[in-house]
Order: C-alpha cells, then structure tokens, then sequence
C-alpha cells in the first residue's frame, strides 16, 4: 500500500471516528471554542489582555503572537489554500448538522489550526504561562476541525505546522533581518 494510500485511508478513518465518537456536550464546547476564535477574535483579544497587562514583555509576547498569526493566515489560506484544492470531507462522514456550517474553500490546511498554532509558540517564549493558557484552545480549535467535518486530520497537521513554521519565522526574522543588513 503506498503511503497516499495509506494517508488518505487514516484521514477517511479518524475523520468519522472523530466526528462520531465525541459526546454532544463536548462537541457543543468544541463549536464554542471554534466561534470565539473564528476571525482571530480570541487570538487577537489575549493580545490585547498580554499588551495591557504584561508590561514590555506582554508587548512583545502580543507583537509575536499577532505578527506569526498574519503570517500563518497568509500561507494557509493566501497560499496553500489555492494550491492544493482539496475538497472538504463528505458530508455524509458526518453524524451531526455540523456539516452543513462549513466554509467552500479548500479543506487543505486548516486554517483556523494554522492561526491558533502560530499565536500560542510565538506567544510561549515571552509569556510561558500565557503560551500555555492559549494552548489549550489552540487544541480545542485543532479537533473541532475535524470533529465538525471541516477538515481531515492532515489538514489539522498540515495547518499546525504552518503554524509553528509562521511563529518561527515572526519571532526570528527581525534578528535575520539586522543580519543581512549588516553583511
């Protein structure tokens, strides 16, 4: 079996298997978690607590966070997204009226994974604990996307590493940037 074959069968898999199995209570929290960070707000309102309430380093945490978070959305949704058109997971994977609720673009990657991966590393070195804090609904958001048939679970990792890549290079690029300039 070649490894395609064997991605898109494990993708075919965990999607039902998370779209069926998470109890409906969970699922209603899942959907929550999701909506507060539809368009950035979460992301952007815990930058707004980090700047006003963590002095210089709450600053630069928030900098960091937002900066990695553009970054991400542009790669995953200004770029992959337009190049890899794959389509969302059949609807009929999908046990609950979730499905309907879900954007037309591609599914290839996720993100809304992307985005909330980006903000928390860049976030976690300047603010460890506020890092940890955000991880948690980083990690809500990750498998509400699959458990709501948005995307299949390589969307997921695919967008999370956009995302580490994205808080890579926000938090890494000015130091990059004095050095060229100064060679």
């Amino acid at each position: 079996m070649s490894v395609t074959r064997t991605l898109r069968e494990t993708d075919r898999r965990l999607t039902r298997q998370a779209a069926s199995r998470i109890p409906p209570g969970f699922g209603k929290v899942l959907s929550a978690v999701e909506e507060s960070a539809e368009s950035s707000k979460l992301w952007c309102g815990a930058a707004l607590l980090m700047a006003a309430c963590g002095g210089w380093r709450g600053r630069k945490a928030a900098t960091a966070g937002l900066t990695a978070l553009a970054v991400a959305q542009f790669a995953a949704n200004g770029l992959c997204k337009q190049l890899a058109d794959r389509p969302r997971p059949p609807k009929e994977w999908i046990p609950h009226d979730e499905a309907e609720d879900r954007p037309d673009s591609s599914s290839f990657p996720s993100g809304h994974t992307a985005a909330a991966v980006a903000f928390t590393a860049a976030v976690a070195p300047s603010l460890p604990l506020a890092g940890a804090l955000c991880a948690v609904p980083a990690a809500l958001v990750a498998v509400e996307r699959v458990q709501s048939g948005a995307h299949y679970p390589t969307d997921v990792v695919t967008g999370a590493a956009v995302g580490l890549g994205s808080a890579w290079a926000a938090r890494n690029a000015p130091r990059l940037a004095r050095r060229l300039w100064l060679t």
